[in-house]
């Protein structure tokens, strides 16, 4: 069974960072995408970064280039989210996923497993 745990949440000020973790276990095949979406109050989930398990290929949405930086520790077995210059649009919580496609946006179709989401909060 795969399993995904996220940490890392918390309350920062504008323009401040947080690193978010994902604990990854039971994933048993190769060629995996790991990601982050979040889901702001009243909207819908959207992705936010992606990795891949085979090459580490980050890709980005347009919201998180330059701020957001997704990277894998594979001996870890753990993806991180290092999060940098928040604005108070990035509240919101913060889910870690896997996918055999890559997934960067609003379209969730494929997301095979989520986590139970981490909370990150932003104020101005």
């Amino acid at each position: 069974e795969v399993q995904l745990v996220e940490s890392g949440g918390g309350l920062v000020q504008t323009g401040g960072s947080l690193r978010l973790s994902c604990v990854v276990s039971g994933l048993t095949e190769d060629d995996y995408r790991i990601g982050w979406f979040r889901q702001a109050p009243g909207n819908e989930r959207t992705g936010v970064a992606c990795i891949s398990t085979t090459d580490n290929t980050p890709k980005y949405e347009d919201s998180a280039k330059g701020r957001f930086t997704i990277s894998s520790d594979n001996a870890k077995n753990t993806v991180y989210l290092q999060m940098s210059d928040l604005k108070p649009e990035d509240t919101a919580v913060y889910y870690c996923t896997t996918s055999k496609l890559e997934r960067i946006g609003p379209d969730l179709y494929g997301i095979d497993y989520w986590g139970k989401g981490t909370l990150v909060t932003v104020s101005s």
